[in-house]
């Protein structure tokens, strides 16, 4: 049985997560709750789907969550004529030694994001399936484990249709967020050109992939009422009979 979470573990991982937040504000100027939630994802081990229009600073906020953990960094930007091995990587020719050798795609990183996600076919999109669900790529018949942790952020835009594949069913399930970035306020905006005429804002990198992987094995220490699991089973039983939800929760 996993020891219970205890008061000094639990504090440091307020502390540090509450840093973790404020260094990803000083980069990323809107919605307060979006910083928050991406480190709660990340505590959970999940993906996110940032979605707007563009210029609300979806990639910005993605590039600081990335910054802030100290984590190897790789972005896809998705065009329509990317292919699955573009992401994943494929083997190659080495002339000099006469073999095949796998050149590994930028998928093998442990923060990864995946820029207009939506604007790459059905077949690409669904080359992050495997890696978002089970950690591992597949690459002629040979599995590879991604590194840890792995995380994924992707961005799309939901208005635009010239030109963009609407994701999957099954690809969005495999995000546990999917976090709608609005227009910033007026005040906002304010301070993002203050800030800018300034020079523009670096982020301070809080953690390192060890100090992630530590959170996350804090969070699943922490304890959880049975009272507690009965009412998240019945959410989701009631979405599965709701007469206006199309699809219940899995």
């Amino acid at each position: 049985m996993t020891a219970a979470l205890d008061d000094a573990t639990a504090k440091h991982a307020a502390d540090i997560t509450r840093a973790a937040v404020a260094s990803m504000r000083e980069v990323y100027v809107g919605d307060p709750a979006l910083p928050e939630m991406l480190v709660v994802a990340m505590l959970a081990r999940g993906h996110v789907l940032l979605e707007g229009v563009p210029g609300v600073a979806k990639t910005t906020l993605a590039k600081a969550f990335a910054g802030v953990l100290g984590c190897s960094f790789h972005r896809i930007q998705f065009t329509p004529d990317l292919m699955p091995s573009d992401i994943t990587g494929t083997y190659v020719m080495s002339p000099r030694e006469g073999t095949f050798v796998m050149r590994r795609g930028p998928i093998f990183a442990e923060v990864v994001l995946g820029d207009e996600i939506n604007r790459a076919p059905a077949k690409t999109q669904s080359a992050l399936l495997e890696a978002m669900a089970e950690g591992q790529v597949t690459v002629e018949g040979e599995t590879m484990a991604l590194p840890r942790p792995f995380l994924v952020v992707a961005t799309q835009n939901p208005f635009e249709q010239a030109g963009t594949y609407p994701l999957p069913e099954a690809q969005v399930d495999r995000f546990l967020f999917r976090l709608v970035v609005d227009y910033p306020s007026e005040s906002d905006e304010r301070e993002v050109l203050r800030r800018y005429l300034r020079g523009a804002p670096r982020i301070t990198t809080v953690l390192n992939a060890s100090d992630v992987l530590a959170l996350q094995q804090a969070a699943d220490r922490v304890h959880v009422e049975d009272e507690l699991l009965e009412y998240v089973v019945r959410l989701a039983a009631s979405t599965r009979r709701h007469p206006h939800v199309l699809l219940g929760v899995g």
